[in-house]
């Protein structure tokens, strides 16, 4: 089939990314792996985003064994990651080093596609990422992290796709985190880049304000090469589209994507079951699989609310949610319109929490607020306004370079600090994007009987206008 419509599932990293904050573990997956393995997708995503720090916070994994153990039992499949460009996987620029580090070793244990974004589209910040993708033989896979506001609009995406291209991409993805790209705009952007660009277009959404599924009709329709959905029982919602109901629809037609409905419902049985287990756990809670229309008003991913009505209630404050979410666009307009997207749905939400706590707008900067405006994160897309700037950085100088080449090599560093620790090179890595989290993991790894005596202790109830508090919320060790 010339024309058939790819599939890349995510079962094994978005869709509980999205619906279970990254709580499914290895054990979860394997007993499907080989089934997964046989269905015929153009690819499998399973891994990055947030399972690295997952793995290595919560579920006490390591994730480079995840991904070695994923390869040996789906050696037919392309297995694909989630790259944050310059920031890896942490929430922070690294060095050079680091980053070629990084892919070396995403390769070499298995990955075949990284899918590489920048929250603000700085294509600066995706420079290294896409030449070391490339220097050790992965499929480079550079996104457009897709939003709505004056300065972006099809024109931006285009020659966005084209620079991309330009920069040694081989797909574009479309990468909707936040389900804003409605049915006839998707069919109309896509129609537009297999017009500009020879490479195929990769197109990702989610389910948040229901509209996911007939944006992947229409796109179908406009040509688009390869979508991203997910298995059933952890589909839809804040998820993405369910792969069985698309395989269904488009059976038959010249899009078909020739995958076996009663193989997809075989490997669904299975993660039914994981799924109700996460459920009755109360991780996986059914509100994320509701429509939420908000989205379409106030930008906000479905990752990014769950973290609000977190903060909020960390402050006591919960009556302040809709109040929060009208501040969300405002700040971002007044921050040139970033897109909304980790880190910068974040640093967006956490500042407007604070301005909504304490009575004033601005009256406190988180860190990493002051960073975004100083330029530390790229170049924002649109037009900062200066009297925000200025009362966060005074007359500090904005940064208009490329942010990394402000930072040496660190790999050195790293490795010298955690020798101690480290059995290998992946172990630095794991050291350089997480210190603290990675040390802990460590040491857990050499005494497992004192990793059963420390339990988590419940977080405390913070003071409703304390930055620290706020940016504590999402912030890990790497962002110090």
């Amino acid at each position: 089939m010339a024309n058939k419509l790819n599939i890349t599932d995510t079962i094994l990293r978005d869709a509980h990314q999205s619906q279970a904050a990254t709580r499914m573990k290895i054990e979860d997956m394997i007993p499907a792996l080989e089934k997964l393995d046989k269905v015929g997708y153009w690819s499998v995503e399973c891994w990055g985003g947030a399972t690295f720090d997952s793995c290595l916070r919560f579920l006490n994994e390591d994730p480079w064994e995840r991904l070695r153990t994923i390869r040996k039992m789906m050696p037919n499949t392309r297995l694909q990651m989630l790259f944050r460009g310059q920031n890896i996987l942490g929430y922070k620029h690294y060095a050079d080093d680091v980053v070629e580090a990084f892919c070396r070793k995403s390769i070499e244990n298995g990955i075949d596609v990284i899918r590489i974004f920048d929250a603000l589209n700085d294509p600066r910040n995706l420079e290294s990422s896409i030449k070391y993708t490339k220097k050790y033989g992965g499929i480079c896979e550079a996104a457009i992290s897709y939003t709505t506001s004056p300065v972006h609009n099809e024109e931006y995406f285009v020659e966005l796709a084209k620079t991309l291209v330009e920069m040694g991409a081989d797909t574009i993805c479309i990468k909707d985190m936040a389900n804003l790209l409605l049915p006839y705009e998707a069919y109309s952007l896509v129609k537009k880049l297999k017009a500009a660009v020879p490479v195929p277009i990769h197109l990702h959404t989610h389910n948040t304000t229901g509209t996911g599924d007939m944006t992947y009709l229409l796109a179908a329709q406009a040509g688009v090469d390869i979508v991203d959905t997910a298995l059933s029982p952890l589909a839809n919602g804040t998820a993405q589209p369910a792969t069985e109901s698309l395989v269904a629809t488009l059976k038959g037609t010249e899009r078909d994507t020739g995958l076996d409905l009663s193989l997809l419902a075989d490997v669904a049985a299975h993660f039914r079951q994981v799924a109700n287990k996460l459920m009755e756990q109360g991780i996986l809670d059914p509100k994320v699989l509701s429509v939420d229309t908000k989205t379409l008003i106030y930008q906000v991913p479905g990752g990014m609310l769950s973290n609000l009505i977190s903060q909020l209630k960390q402050a006591g404050a919960e009556g302040k949610y809709y109040q929060v979410l009208e501040e969300v666009p405002r700040v971002r307009k007044d921050y040139g319109y970033p897109p909304l997207v980790t880190p910068t749905s974040q640093i967006v939400g956490s500042q407007a929490v604070l301005n909504v706590l304490a009575g004033e707008r601005y009256k406190m900067f988180t860190k990493e607020s002051k960073g975004l405006l100083r330029g530390e994160y790229g170049k924002l897309p649109g037009e900062v306004n200066e009297e925000v700037r200025k009362k966060a950085i005074g007359d500090g100088e904005v940064i208009t370079c490329r942010p990394a080449d402000q930072i040496g090599p660190e790999l050195e560093k790293y490795r010298e600090e955690c020798k101690q620790w480290a059995k290998s090179e992946e172990d630095v890595l794991s050291y350089a994007l997480f210190p603290q989290v990675a040390q802990k993991f460590f040491e857990m790894r050499e005494n497992p009987e004192a990793a059963k005596a420390s339990e988590p202790v419940a977080p405390k109830k913070q003071s409703a206008a304390d930055p620290n508090a706020v940016r504590k919320l999402y912030v890990d060790d790497a962002a110090k």
